[in-house]
């Protein structure tokens, strides 16, 4: 039988950072721009949190029933998936892919209810982005496109649409600061791409990764971690103190060391969970700059 250890492995909880960072530095630019706490609505912000979680959850699950039944992950090198490595059936998956999804749409539909009912479109072509990347006739992940699903919907839609639930307005400083998001997240897809280049390539799979290469790929993850940085800079012609993002960097010589010095295959696994604890100290040092 699986296990409630299982589907938590199944869950990919070192990705879970890219869901987490966004909403919390999207309510901390809705606090820099309130006058007071209590203009801030913390109920949306927590279903926010909800919202963002439950489509991670949903897009690992979705990803490993894909691949799983397309067969692309019957060599793996990376963690655990459940349908490729027999833990738990394909039926299985896909309806625990499709319960996260619907919980999703559930709270999401509340905070339409309370705000504007163009949530309800953005959460419509987020669950089908979740769904489409690698599953469907023609899964958008395997063309190379799905660095643009994450930097849009865990970087953009999830920091600005917290922002908005929060205070139903949007302040410029958000968007530099979502941009920073989206960025590592991606950088977390670039990392899991760049381990997989080798399966990936043999499985017809044409990722971002596989289509720039190895080398380029390495210099691309470092772009993505050093735009993040930037932004920060950006971010603090509103806010000075948002310089403090720029200590993200200390935690992210680790990853980049290992990058440039060629880490591949098991060795880029760390990797990933160091590059979710870059993002989780620039969401930290972002958020706290943006509410100083």
């Amino acid at each position: 039988m699986t296990t409630i250890s299982d589907w938590w492995a199944g869950a990919r909880p070192r990705t879970l950072p890219a869901a987490v960072v966004p909403v919390v530095v999207g309510a901390a630019a809705a606090v820099a721009w309130a006058d007071a706490l209590d203009q801030v609505t913390w109920w949306r912000v927590v279903a926010a949190l909800a919202v963002s979680l439950l489509l991670q959850i949903g897009v690992n699950y979705a990803n490993d029933y894909s691949d799983g039944v397309r067969g692309t992950d019957d060599v793996r090198v990376g963690p655990m998936r459940l349908v490729a490595s027999g833990t738990a059936p394909a039926g299985a998956v896909k309806r625990a892919a499709l319960l996260m999804f619907g919980l999703a749409a559930l709270i999401g539909l509340a905070l339409a209810a309370t705000t504007t009912w163009w949530l309800l479109a953005v959460g419509a072509a987020a669950i089908l982005a979740a769904w489409g990347y690698t599953g469907g006739p023609k899964p958008y992940g395997y063309l190379g496109l799905g660095e643009l699903f994450v930097f849009t919907f865990f970087g953009l839609v999830a920091t600005v649409g917290t922002t908005y639930v929060a205070i139903e307005h949007v302040p410029a400083v958000a968007w530099p600061a979502a941009v920073g998001v989206g960025s590592l997240a991606c950088a977390l897809l670039v990392v899991n791409n760049l381990r997989d280049i080798p399966t990936d390539t043999v499985a017809g799979k044409r990722t971002l990764a596989v289509r720039l290469g190895d080398r380029a790929t390495r210099r691309f993850y470092v772009l993505l971690v050093m735009a993040a940085v930037v932004c920060a800079g950006v971010c603090a012609f509103w806010q000075p103190w948002a310089l403090l993002g720029v200590l993200a960097l200390v935690v992210a010589i680790k990853p980049i060391k290992a990058v440039f010095d060629g880490a591949q295959g098991p060795a880029l696994i760390p990797v990933l969970g160091a590059t979710g604890k870059v993002q989780l100290a620039y969401g930290a040092f972002l958020a706290l700059a943006l509410v100083l």
